[in-house]
């Protein structure tokens, strides 16, 4: 069976690099010259321009001891040559002005802990490698970051939730363990014996939000406990919840990255539990089918080269 469809059009037309040849040769009126120009050796350039006359079916130079000069033929081709390099040029040019300003910018969003503890190293490394990048940082819950990217309004996130969330693809960066915490005063600081899964299920806890990656972890891991208690209270940030359980509020459980100088300055204490995991991964996440570029790209890398949380 034949078919009258045309040929590919990419077919039928030389290649840039073999219009460019053509030019420099009507430039300088020699081809060694045009290859030197170009940076090609002479063979390699006779070679093309034969490919090309046989593409096109023209003879396109007269070659002589003296050099080469175009047929008339040549010279026709040579104009249209011209016309095409110069539309590739402003191609060229319209792409690069697209991707100085895509590469100017990058949004950012992330949850609360990878936000405040883990982001901005990272973003002091990315500035060192891309000073001229200007970043904004939208931070929420893990499930408020899914929706940011799903609307557009972010190039790259950031969340600490059990899985990828519906729509986006991911890659773990890191690892994170979350622990039970109390102030000095509560009656748990002074517990010689791990609490099990089950008091800690039971025991009215200050808690993050619905939708949070903290919350999420924890939830999963007492489900088959008998599930969290009413909660003592439930606050949208870390910082919240430390200052809660720092009053004597009630025990909390966060995540170790974010208690650190509250168990140096002992302003909490950690309570040893058994039975549980409470482990959880750190992802970088993206609209799916659509792999970071550009300083999205840049700064993914910088998770992995500045690694946290293990």
């Amino acid at each position: 069976m034949t078919s009258d469809a045309p040929a590919l059009l990419s077919h039928r037309v030389p290649d840039l690099g073999a219009l460019e040849l053509l030019l420099a040769v009507a430039r300088h009126g020699s081809l060694g010259r045009a290859a030197r120009d170009l940076g090609i050796t002479q063979p390699a350039a006779s070679s093309r321009i034969r490919s090309m006359e046989r593409q096109l079916g023209l003879t396109l130079l007269d070659r002589s001891p003296r050099g080469s000069r175009l047929t008339d033929a040549g010279a026709l081709v040579t104009d249209w040559a011209r016309r095409v390099v110069e539309a590739a040029e402003a191609f060229d040019a319209g792409a690069h002005a697209l991707r100085d300003r895509r590469d100017s910018r990058l949004r950012v969003a992330a949850s609360m802990t990878i936000a405040e503890y883990l982001l901005p190293g990272w973003l002091i490394a990315l500035r060192g490698e891309r000073p001229d990048t200007a970043v904004s940082l939208l931070a929420g819950n893990s499930a408020v970051v899914a929706q940011r990217l799903l609307a557009g309004e972010a190039d790259l996130g950031f969340v600490e939730g059990l899985s990828v969330p519906e729509g986006l693809d991911g890659t773990v960066i890191a690892h994170d363990r979350l622990v039970v915490v109390v102030a000095p005063s509560h009656a748990w600081a002074r517990r010689r014996t791990p609490l099990t899964p089950q008091e800690l299920a039971a025991t009215p806890l200050i808690l993050r939000e619905h939708g949070s990656g903290t919350r999420q972890v924890l939830d999963a891991a007492l489900a088959v406990h008998g599930g969290l208690a009413q909660p003592l209270l439930e606050l949208s940030s870390t910082t919240a919840v430390k200052g809660a359980a720092e009053s004597g509020a009630g025990p909390c459980v966060l995540s170790e990255l974010a208690l650190g100088e509250e168990l140096s300055a002992r302003r909490l204490v950690k309570v040893p539990i058994a039975g549980v995991r409470l482990r959880r991964q750190l992802r970088a996440v993206w609209p799916a089918g659509h792999r970071p570029t550009g300083p999205a790209r840049d700064l993914l890398s910088l998770t992995r080269s500045h690694p946290s949380g293990d």
